[in-house]
């Protein structure tokens, strides 16, 4: 008689052959789900649908949807991608071909190879994938040693995966094959490539963009829209990490061990210094402005940023004056609900936009205001004798959430504002084709941060980080482009900081809870980097903020 397991899934137990894969369970499945399902939770453990069941058990299905899901199609189109690069141009034609950072809803790739990238030649490789999408191939996983799997690269010309291999610890690694193409990749795929239908391909500056539907719409491509400014910011610090020969986890790994570490630091840190400085610089020149604008999304360092830039402004002869958009929260009573009925702190209407524009507004015609703080443990807003007025060369610096958001200021003239948009744009990957999304960074930074200062759990921090995330993509990048500066405030040695940091947090986490798959992402993700004490770390570094040992109140 034939072995059988028994199947939860969704709070219906079913019995199916042992050995079954979880792709046939979910063929049974699929029309419940209005996404593709495209990955597997096992007993709290994700599972590629490639996996046999072979005992009892617990299954969830994640679509592509889902964040995990969501992030499987990326790595799915992306190795079709590279596929059909290869089968299109030759890989003795390819010196390197390298997934760069994400704009938009694409990821901008570079390809150095022996022909130019035209619009011919990418309507080409476009066309192989969509075969190869309609072909259905297999994505094969497959355990190899490591030693091999570096002679593998050096094969593929994928030199910075072998460089990074150096550093595994482990003696097996999991490689991809797609139809004789191999490859390493950080994280889960789809089992063939059928399910990876929607995307495109064009030429865009030196190299391409793979387009890709968003996780809200994953059934649908939409326009890409050119983002300038922040594509400049990214390319500039590209090219400064290539400069520096440290764009990859394998080459920071090497610095460390080579003893130069405390050099990069300090050279990555006055760079930051300059770019400061310029901004100041613009400020000074501009002349008519009265009212630093900053923003940016949760862990960008916007406080330091604020304190560094304001020393900065006071060596042009200015006199900064530090705002903070919190202090015009409405009373606590009054604060927007969200769609699950509790307060929406984020909201722009849980700020006192009248009471905002009246104190600002008089600030700039030169009257006197009394400035409120708010008491975050009462809910009120409270007032303490803070006049202020507004001499010649005084200026105020802003930082808030909607800070960006014209409507946040709708009283005060453009001219009269210098708008500033941070975030850790990080320009380190972990190799060619593993690129590190900025999100990661500023949730390592967000996690140790709130373990410090809060004595939040690592379980709580990830629990939020959804919603955290939700409030940017409503109130920040959508005015990400109407700005005056951009900053980088990512630093392209910190994960080797964090790293040591951010290990304890995470294995705290219980094994058990929802958060625990997000946990073992990122112990993976932190395996990679060899750890570096903070010690060499300037006390101004933006990274002292989340680390500890700021010489600012942060």
């Amino acid at each position: 008689m034939e072995n059988t397991v028994k199947i939860e899934i969704n709070g219906h137990i079913k019995e199916y052959p042992q050995g079954i894969s979880l792709l046939e369970v979910s063929k049974e499945f699929q029309k419940d789900y209005n996404a593709d399902i495209i990955l597997a939770s096992v007993g709290n453990r994700l599972r590629e649908l490639s996996k046999t069941v072979e005992q009892d058990c617990t299954v969830t299905f994640l679509t592509t949807k889902d964040d995990a899901g969501h992030k499987t199609y990326v790595r799915g189109i992306t190795l079709v991608m590279l596929k059909a690069l290869y089968n299109v141009v030759g890989a003795d034609k390819i010196k390197r071909a390298a997934v760069e950072y994400s704009l938009g809803n694409g990821l901008y790739c570079t390809i150095e190879m022996m022909v130019p990238m035209t619009e011919e030649l990418c309507s080409r490789i476009k066309e192989r994938m969509e075969a190869i999408v309609r072909e259905d191939y297999p994505i094969i996983k497959k355990s190899v040693g490591t030693d091999e799997a570096i002679e593998l690269f050096n094969r593929y010309r994928m030199y910075d995966k072998e460089r990074l291999f150096q550093y595994r610890r482990v003696s097996k690694t999991n490689i991809y094959n797609l139809e004789g193409f191999e490859d390493y990749y950080y994280g889960y795929m789809p089992p063939s490539t059928g399910m990876l239908k929607y995307f495109d391909l064009f030429p865009y500056d030196e190299g391409a963009i793979l387009l890709l539907p968003r996780k809200q719409n994953p059934k649908e491509i939409e326009p890409f829209k050119p983002l300038d400014k922040l594509f400049h910011t990214l390319k500039e610090s590209n090219q400064w990490a290539k400069t520096m020969e440290v764009d990859t986890v394998g080459a920071l790994n090497d610095i460390i061990v080579e003893g130069n570490i405390h050099e990069l630091i300090l050279t990555q840190e006055a760079l930051q210094e300059m770019k400061i400085g310029e901004i100041a610089q613009q400020i000074k020149e501009a002349g008519d402005k009265k009212f630093v604008m900053i923003a940016g999304p949760s862990s960008s360092g916007k406080t330091t940023f604020s304190h560094r830039l304001s020393i900065q402004l006071k060596t042009h002869g200015l006199t900064p004056h530090p705002i903070a958009v919190d202090d015009y929260f409405v009373e606590r009573d009054n604060t927007p609900l969200d769609e699950e009925g509790n307060p929406n702190f984020e909201s722009l209407y849980a700020i006192d936009l009248e009471r905002f524009n009246k104190d600002m507004t008089n600030l700039l015609e030169g009257k006197t205001v009394e400035l409120p703080s708010f008491n975050f443990k009462t809910g009120h807003r409270e007032y303490k004798g803070n006049y202020k007025t507004l001499g010649p060369n005084d200026i105020l610096v802003i930082e808030g959430i909607h800070g960006l958001n014209d409507k946040l200021s709708y009283s005060l003239p453009r001219e009269s504002k210098f708008k500033i948009y941070i975030s850790a744009l990080t320009s380190l990957n972990i190799d060619e084709h593993n690129r590190i999304p900025t999100t990661d960074l500023r949730l390592i930074r967000r996690m140790v941060r709130d373990a410090r200062t809060r004595g939040a759990s690592g379980q709580r921090t990830i629990s939020m980080w959804p919603s955290v995330r939700r409030g940017e993509e409503e109130n920040i990048f959508p005015f990400q482009e109407d700005v005056d500066v951009m900053f980088n405030s990512a630093l392209i040695y910190e994960l080797a900081i964090l790293k040591q940091y951010a290990e304890p947090i995470l294995f705290g986490i219980d094994r058990n809870s929802e958060e625990f798959m997000e946990a073992k992402r990122l112990l993976k993700f932190l395996d990679y980097f060899l750890g570096v004490s903070s010690e060499a770390v300037p006390q101004n570094s933006i990274l002292k903020e989340f680390v500890g040992g700021s010489c600012f109140k942060v």
